[in-house]
């Protein structure tokens, strides 16, 4: 029993830290108030604590579902288009309608496979570049709370890289508090709740939910099945999109974006660290599930934290919690020789900032890049 619980803490609390700055930029980037981001995470903590819960103990497999990091990355990519909080609650209702839709449509999911995986990679490298070179930035003017958090990231990465970005995070919320005398408001426990009610602006539907339904297919969903088959686990497929599809179209009401299956975070789970019999690793996701909702009590006091921070330090903070993010994606950009090309102006054209016509960079990137590769392969053929 304590090799479970032990599992599903480090995957819960490291998963969760890791992740939290990028999740709070994007939201608030997006337009939303203190409380509607306080409602928005704690309210995505509880969904995803509760379906980890109730499909591990369903399945007896070790599901993880958490919320989609690169999607938050994508939604700060978003934040240029000023289209406002409720016209993005509209995009996320899109995204888990499109996800539940997968679930009962798989036909969908494989035309989401269709895209190659570099290009898909180079899509996410390229909206989480300036968050990656945000901590390299910060340091002509924040080196003591900078510096530190970089040394132990990668001090760490070498010996214990799953505790890496969580530790830096710490480490530079550490240096805020100590450096500039950023403490923790006082907060009430429960956020204030609000609904909002979302718009449908066509320029959203396109610039963010589209984006945010391929990267959570292409980034989260397809590599979580993957790693769970490495360890033995047919994922449930139709069960698991559709909870987290309409679980998401249901908080979006609240700001909630994209739920999804976990990768990194499945194979802590699903591991023989977690139980030597595989048969009862599900208990580490269950544990980890609890630890969801405990961790969702103390969004409110992070978030009122997090807004007394100067930005371009949030920003850095989420940057060294997505290099981990940021190496995989590189790699499996230049991976295949023949699709280096489309996948670099992929990353390029993701990189670049571009938004044309008021939909985001995420959109023209991919779109670019398949366009590329499909003029490749049609050359190729007609050479053939």
């Amino acid at each position: 029993m304590r090799a479970p619980l032990l599992a599903g803490t480090v995957a819960s609390v490291t998963g969760t830290a890791a992740s939290i700055g990028v999740v709070l930029t994007a939201l608030t980037g997006l337009g939303a108030t203190p409380d509607q981001t306080a409602t928005a995470v704690f309210l995505m903590l509880i969904s995803y604590g509760l379906l980890s819960i109730g499909l591990s103990w369903r399945f007896k497999m070790p599901i993880s579902i958490v919320w989609s990091t690169p999607g938050a990355a994508l939604l700060v990519s978003s934040a240029s288009l000023g289209l406002g909080f409720a016209n993005a609650t509209g995009a996320f209702l899109v995204t888990g309608a499109l996800l539940a839709l997968t679930g009962l449509w798989p036909a969908l999911g494989r035309v989401v496979s269709a895209i190659p995986k570099p290009i898909a990679s180079a899509m996410l490298a390229g909206v989480i570049f300036p968050f990656c070179i945000a901590p390299f930035q910060a340091i002509s003017e924040y080196s003591k709370i900078v510096l530190p958090a970089l040394l132990v990231w990668l001090v760490l990465y070498r010996f214990a890289q799953v505790w890496a970005a969580p530790v830096a995070i710490a480490v530079a919320f550490i240096g805020i508090w100590f450096q500039l005398g950023v403490s923790v408001p006082q907060a009430q426990i429960l956020p204030v709740f609000e609904v909002i009610t979302p718009q449908f602006n066509p320029v959203a539907i396109i610039g963010i939910a589209i984006p945010l339904y391929l990267v959570t297919m292409a980034s989260q969903n397809v590599p979580g099945i993957a790693i769970m088959k490495t360890f033995g686990y047919e994922v449930p497929f139709r069960p698991v999109l559709v909870s987290t599809g309409i679980t998401t179209m249901a908080q979006s009401f609240f700001g909630g974006f994209a739920l999804n299956l976990a990768a990194i975070t499945a194979a802590l789970n699903a591991n023989e660290q977690a139980h030597k019999d595989s048969t009862k690793r599900w208990m580490a996701s269950v544990f980890g599930g609890v630890l969801y909702l405990v961790l969702a009590f103390a969004v409110t006091p992070l978030v009122a934290f997090v807004n007394e921070v100067p930005r371009v330090l949030v920003l850095a903070t989420a940057g060294v919690a997505l290099f981990g993010t940021m190496v995989n994606a590189v790699f499996s950009t230049v991976e295949v020789a023949e699709l280096r090309l489309p996948a670099i102006v992929t990353f390029l054209i993701g990189a670049s900032g571009l938004a044309l016509f008021g939909v985001g960079p995420a959109f023209w990137a991919l779109l670019g890049g398949v366009l590329i590769w499909q003029w490749l392969e049609l050359t190729k053929s007609r050479r053939t």
